[in-house]
């Protein structure tokens, strides 16, 4: 039991405490998971986190499942996914009910401003570790400009993008192997 009241406990913290979801995420769940809990390697939390993304459904409710499965199966699971989620769904209560009252008071329209910023913050630091660890043969800086090229200047969805990225990749693999043997 101590177990999972420790899932739930550490990723209703990532929960509470990371603006954004997403990729917004990930410097504290490398944190919280990798450096500190050791629930999982650096690797497994980057395809915890890709898997994540490829699924129907929110990269960190994603991710806390992978997680509490890899540890405690099922029931871990569910434990770390309710920690995932219950800080979101107390806050949407909490500013559901205040919200209208407080939205023309100065202070709060520059809190909101300031957690935007703080959160294109957490993300540029996010994409350039990402960047940094997996970026690093001349294939794979020119697939991920031509990704952003492709995505940012002509607008095509990440969907085929990914897709066309995986089949270069297979087929990349494929031929470079043949050339091994």
């Amino acid at each position: 039991m101590k177990t999972f009241i420790e899932l739930f406990t550490v990723f209703f913290k990532i929960g509470a405490l990371t603006f954004g979801g997403g990729i917004a995420m990930l410097p504290m769940l490398q944190r919280e998971l990798v450096d500190n809990k050791k629930w999982a390697t650096e690797e497994e939390l980057m395809d915890y986190y890709s898997i994540g993304q490829c699924t129907p459904g929110i990269i960190a409710i994603n991710t806390a499942t992978f997680i509490g499965y890899k540890l405690k199966g099922k029931t871990g699971a569910v434990f770390s996914t309710l920690g995932v989620v219950c800080p979101s769904v107390i806050i949407i209560i909490c500013i559901a009910g205040f919200i209208s009252n407080f939205l023309h008071i100065q202070w709060v329209i520059y809190a909101f401003a300031g957690v935007k910023i703080a959160v294109a913050a957490l993300v540029l630091d996010a994409f350039i570790s990402f960047l940094k660890k997996n970026v690093k043969t001349k294939v794979s800086i020119i697939l991920c400009v031509l990704a952003f090229i492709l995505n940012l200047i002509l607008k095509i969805s990440p969907v085929y993008i990914i897709f066309a990225c995986v089949v270069f990749s297979v087929f990349l693999t494929k031929y470079n192997n043949k050339r091994e043997i």
